[in-house]
């Protein structure tokens, strides 16, 4: 029963915004908890150009049904005009986790 809950990795380009993400995530109640990580440096290819990026990992745990409108508001959050949302599933954990993460995005 735990493939209802899943990972969400994306990131944000300063731990300000990051944290601005995570905290209006959790308080709409469409994540149950957002980690951040410490900035890391990201590189990829960018309208033909190779960029080098520091960015703060997200780490958000939410469930299927809340996806829909986490992704739609990461992305009103989010200034990148194509932000990182992969979504990954959960195999398993704990049971009262689990059940915790599912009380905590079905909330009013």
């Amino acid at each position: 029963m735990a493939q209802d809950v899943v990972v969400v990795l994306s990131n944000a380009p300063d731990m300000l915004l990051a944290k601005r993400i995570a905290h209006m995530l959790v308080e709409e109640h469409l994540a149950a908890c957002v980690n951040l990580g410490a900035p890391v440096l990201s590189m990829y290819m960018w309208e033909g150009e190779l960029e080098g990026t520091e960015e703060i990992p997200l780490v958000i745990k939410t469930t299927q049904a809340a996806l829909p409108a986490l992704t739609e508001r990461l992305t009103e959050l989010h200034p990148y005009e194509v932000p990182e949302v992969l979504v990954l599933p959960v195999a398993g954990g704990a049971q009262p986790y689990l059940d915790w993460v599912r009380r905590q995005t079905s909330a009013p």
